[in-house]
This record gives C-alpha cells, structure tokens and sequence, in this order.
C-alpha cells in the first residue's frame, strides 16, 4: 500500500470515528497504526501524520462550506 492508499484509508476511518479523532489529536502515531493495522516505519510516519492532518482540514473545510451554502439558501 502506498502513501497515498494509506492517507485515504485513515481519514475515512478516522473521520467516522469521534474517538479516534480525539487519539489521532493526541498521539497520532498510535491512532494510524490502528487504523492501518500496520506498523509503520519512521521515514513514512511523519508524511502520513502530514498527510492526513491536510485531508481533514480540507474535509473540515468543505464542511463548513456546505453547511454556509445551506444556510445562505434559506
């Protein structure tokens, strides 16, 4: 599995998870290597951590867009 696999993989999870969200906050190497069932080496951690962190941001983001793009219909 790739890097970007892996990324996709753990914000589906995790963003489906409130726990999870609080662990990958808290100890994000702990909260992917669940996730991923894998342990991941030290070179990929950091990437992935990276990763991941910029995907829920978008999603976040996007969230948010919506959410103003409902309101603003009312």
């Amino acid at each position: 599995m790739d890097l970007k696999e892996q990324i996709t993989q753990a914000v589906e999870k995790i963003t489906k998870d409130k726990a999870l969200q609080e662990q990958f906050k808290t100890d994000p190497v702990k909260a992917l290597e669940s996730v991923l069932g894998i342990d991941l080496p030290e070179e990929a951690i950091d990437q992935v951590i990276q990763g991941v962190k910029a995907k829920l941001a978008v999603e976040k983001t996007s969230d948010l867009v919506d959410s103003l793009k409902g309101f603003l219909k009312k």
